[in-house]
């Protein structure tokens, strides 16, 4: 009984062990250091894709910009 609670924790420690190294591995996002947003408008929320980022605005409108050249790619209103 001992050893099967001992093997238990020693799986438990690993696994809780590989869950941090996966997660930190992880790397951050980046975003652009600034973003043109119409006039007017200001972000709530941004996400992000793999080669795009989109910033929800105040006025109920989802801006989808290109990462690379930050270029606004389509903008989406929401109803």
């Amino acid at each position: 009984m001992v050893m099967l609670l001992t093997a238990v924790m020693i799986g438990g420690v690993l696994v809780t062990f590989a869950l941090i190294v996966i997660r930190l591995s992880d790397r951050t996002p980046t975003l652009p250091d600034q973003v043109e947003l119409p006039d007017g408008a200001k972000a709530q929320a941004v996400t992000i894709g793999s080669n795009w980022y989109a910033v929800v605005t105040d006025d109920n409108r989802i801006l989808i910009f290109d990462k690379t050249t930050g270029r606004m790619r389509q903008e989406i209103t929401i109803e």
